[in-house]
Formats: C-alpha cells, structure tokens, sequence
C-alpha cells in the first residue's frame, strides 16, 4: 500500500510558515491553558459569586464535558464547513466565550460561557495539528508536531501558576480576558495565511441518533467521574444511574456508528494497526501522566505544608528539558523509528516513577525536582513520535477525524486517570493508616515512649497522641502516593510492547506511513 498525498496544497515557506506556527501554537496554548487555570481559581471565584466550592467545581466540570462531546465531532464539521472557517471560527467563538466568562454576574451565567467555551474548544487542537501538518514538507513533518507538542506540554503547566498568580494579585475574571488578545491575534494571523488553502467542503448529513448518543454517553461518563469521590462512587445510587446510562449508551453508539453511512464519529480508523496501538499506548500514559499531575501537588499540600504556590514550582520546572529537547527530537523523528524514540520516553517515565515511590514525608525539595526535570525529557519524546504514528498513514481528508478521534480518547483517558488516581490514593491511605495504627496502644512500646517523649517536653498526652496521628496521616498518605507511583511506573514498562505492535514504515515523512491494517 502506497502513502496517499500528503495535501492537495503546497507547503509553506519563509514568514508566512513561521507566523502560521506560531499563530496555531497560540490557539492551541490559550485552549489547553483554559482546562486548567481555573482550577485554582475555583475558591475565589465562588466566594465572589456566593455560592460554595463545591458549585463551583462546576465551572471546571461544565467546560470538561462539552469539550469532551465536541472533541470527536471534528471530522464531521471539518467536511461540512472546511478546516480553517471551523478553526478560526472557534477561536473567535472562544474568545467571545471567554469574554462572557468574565462579565458573568453569577455562576449559572457563568456555567452556560463555559459550556460555550468547552463546546468549541473541541475541534481546535485536532485542526491545528492538520494545519500544521499541511503547513511543512514531508521531511520536516516532525519539527512541525514538535512545535505543537510544546504548547501541548507548557500550558496545563502553567495554567495552575498562571491562575493562582492572576486570582491573588488581580481578581478572577482576568483568567479568562487574557485570552482575547491571544484569540483575536492568533484568528487573524490564521485566516490572514491560510484562508486559500481551504479543504473540501461535503454536505453530509447529520448523524443526528449518533449525536444524541454521543452526548448521553460522553456526558455521563464525565459526570460519572466529576462526582464518583465526592458521592462516594458506586455507594451512591446516582453514580450508579450514570454509569448505566454510560455503558448501556457506549454500546448502542458504537452498533449505531458502525452500521451508518456519514457516521458522527469515524470508528472504522480503529482498523488501522497503527492508529488503534498508537491511540492505546498514548491515552494510557496520559491518564497516567494527568493522575500522578494531580495526586503529587496535593500530597505536597495536604501532607508536607507546601502552599500552592510552591506546590507549582516544584511542577513547574518539568518544562525546562521539554522545551529545549522538543526541536531536537523533531528533527529526529524524520530519521529514526518513532519506536524506539516512545519506547526511551516510557523507560524515562518509569525510571521518573520508581524515584518519586521513594518519597518519604521528610524528602526535600532537591529531591522532589530531580524526577520532575527528568521527566521532561520523557515529555519531549512522548507526544511527537505517538502523534506520528497514529496518523501514520492516513488520507489528508481524514486528518481532522484521526486528531480529533484520538484526541477524545486522549482526553476521556486523562479524566479516568484523574478519577482512579485520586480514588485509590484514598483507599490506599486508609489502608495504610489502618496498618500503621495497629502498632499503636499500651501494649506497643515503641508507641509509649513516643507519647512519653512528647509529654516529656510539656504537651499534653491527648496533643501528644494528635501529633502522633498526624504522623501516621502523613506517612499513610505518603506511602499510598508511592504504591500508584510504582504501579505507573510498571505500567509505563508495558507500554513499550504496545508501542512495538504498529508498523510505521521508515520513510522521510513519518506521518505519512501507510499504515498497517
């Protein structure tokens, strides 16, 4: 099987290249940033629109489950209205989203900009990656996903440092204003360069049964995996209803769409070796990636007395490799087997992991940065060589479909991380507390001579025995973190006979690979 033609327009060259980087860049940074900016943000924002933080979490879950939906509709509204009017289209939307964020009176005004906001946020990653893939010759494909994998990275680093530093020097609403110049910039400089090279636009109908069953079963699953902690997950008879409604309405989605002529979603590209393999091994390690994104700041702040601002610095600093070694590797990606370059990322993932499962509660901040320096490394090898396979051999008119397809896996992965990282740290730190407080009591002398030596200094015994507990909290919490750290780091090992199971062809021009099928 021949590679199909990368494009039906030329490359770019000179400024015009340069300024259209940097201006899909910029789209794709201010989106990722918006996922979580806001995160931080969320005890000032419901403190000035009086409602609890607990509502408030809904700003972050309203935008998540309308970007989750909207995400594997690309394909669809790319051949109905043509990659760049959708893109530029997005970020004008974006920003005027953005801007009602910021004006909202209260949160329900506030819910419905995000939902906007979340809504057509979806395509605007998996065209980007499209556009910029059009954008280059064959052979400099790689630097093209480079430059792309590097505000992929960047921003949900910054969002957290970004939101924080906004919310306690200026006040909320500018979280989201900072986007319009950003948006208006980056949709001008789009349209400016890329507004004759216009993909083919097909009426298609509209999946409409497809759609609805794409909304039920997306929209619960989220919900399912918002509130599973907080309801207590399966003990509670809404999560329960939800995850029926999920997995009953996955089922019928997927009978539906394998049997329609103009699917909402393009599951056939699952048939290609390449895609399917490359999808598995990318979610996967991101789920794992977000998961331990989320439990590590908030081990540092719960257990070890790290203000969230610091919290952030000790994350911050994994972007230092990425950036530097994201050009290199793709130069590189041209010129040697996407394979091997995945499979380094996974072996430096794990090493990364097995360091911080050796965490313990009095680990100082040297120790915290050397894995997540390292890490970068790992960043910079992950998301390029992945994304190279996965649209390894795919058509130019089923670009936008493929991105957007394995972007909403990426994404729904993401969120299942984050939902059974923090479960099972939960569920480890009980257990590791229970395991710990049975060495406790009179009839442990270890125990006695603690209570003896802290009343000694003249604490009362019932402080004496807090202070004790609090050890036993932190170190249970600690030990719990590190059991997920060694399972990530098992995982990230396996992962590498994934990535072995696709069949790139060794071209110039990686992504243009037939795949295997």
């Amino acid at each position: 099987m021949s590679a199909p033609p990368r494009s039906a327009v030329p490359p770019l060259k000179g400024a015009p290249q340069l300024l259209g980087t940097i201006a899909l860049s910029l789209a794709v940074f201010m989106n990722v940033l918006d996922s979580s900016i806001a995160n931080v943000s969320i005890p000032a924002i419901s403190g000035d629109l009086g409602v609890s933080p607990h509502q408030g979490t809904w700003v972050i879950t309203s935008f998540a489950v309308a970007n989750a939906i909207s995400v594997p509709l690309t394909g669809w509204l790319t051949t109905r209205f043509g990659q760049v009017r959708l893109f530029v289209s997005s970020i004008l939307l974006f920003v005027l989203a953005s801007f009602l964020c910021g004006i909202a009176p209260n949160v329900e005004v506030l819910i419905g900009a995000r939902i906007l906001q979340g809504a057509v946020a979806g395509p605007m990653i998996p065209l980007s990656q499209a556009l910029l893939l059009s954008s280059y010759p064959a052979a400099k494909s790689g630097m093209a996903l480079a430059f792309w994998g590097m505000t992929v990275l960047v921003a949900p680093i910054m969002g957290p440092l970004l939101g924080g530093w906004i919310s306690d020097n200026y006040s909320w609403p500018w979280i989201f204003y900072i986007n319009i110049p950003i948006g208006l910039l980056a949709a001008w400089a789009t349209w400016s360069i890329y507004r004759e090279r216009e993909s083919a636009i097909v009426r298609l109908p509209i999946d409409k049964i497809g759609l609805v069953l794409l909304v039920l079963w997306v929209g619960a699953l989220q919900l399912m995996l918002d509130k599973g902690k907080e309801l207590d997950w399966f003990n509670s008879g809404e999560i329960v209803l939800l995850t029926c409604v999920a997995v009953v309405g996955f089922i019928y989605f997927i009978v539906w769409e394998l049997g329609e002529k103009h699917p909402v979603v393009d599951l056939t590209l699952f048939k290609g070796r390449n895609f399917s393999c490359g999808v598995i091994a990318i979610s996967i390690a991101y789920g794992l990636f977000f998961g331990a994104l989320v439990i590590q700041p908030l081990w540092l702040q719960t257990q070890l007395g790290y203000t969230a601002t610091d919290a952030g610095k000790v994350m911050a600093p994994v972007g230092i490799l990425a950036i530097f070694l994201t050009p290199i590797i793709g130069k590189l990606i041209s010129k040697v087997d996407p394979r091997w370059i995945s499979t380094c990322a996974f072996a430096i993932f794990a090493v990364v992991f097995s360091l911080r499962a050796r965490f313990t509660p009095e680990v100082d901040t040297m120790t915290l940065l050397i894995p997540t320096v390292i890490q970068g490394a790992a960043m910079a090898m992950f998301f390029i060589p992945l994304t190279s396979i996965i649209l390894s051999g795919q058509p130019p008119e089923k670009m936008p479909a493929a991105a957007g397809l394995s972007n909403f896996v990426r994404i729904m992965f993401g969120g299942i991380g984050t939902s059974l990282t923090t479960t099972l740290w939960d569920n480890r730190t009980a257990l590791h507390h229970s395991q710990l407080a049975e060495h406790t009591g009179a009839s442990n002398p270890a125990f006695l001579e603690a209570v003896r030596t802290l009343t000694a200094q003249g604490m009362p015994e019932p402080a004496a025995w807090a202070v004790i507990e609090r050890t036993m909290s932190v170190q249970a919490s600690t030990n719990a973190a590190a059991d997920i750290f060694w399972l990530s780091a098992v995982m990230f090992f396996g992962l590498i006979g994934i990535v072995w199971l696709t069949r790139p062809r060794r071209t110039g021009a990686p992504v243009d690979a037939a795949g295997a099928h």
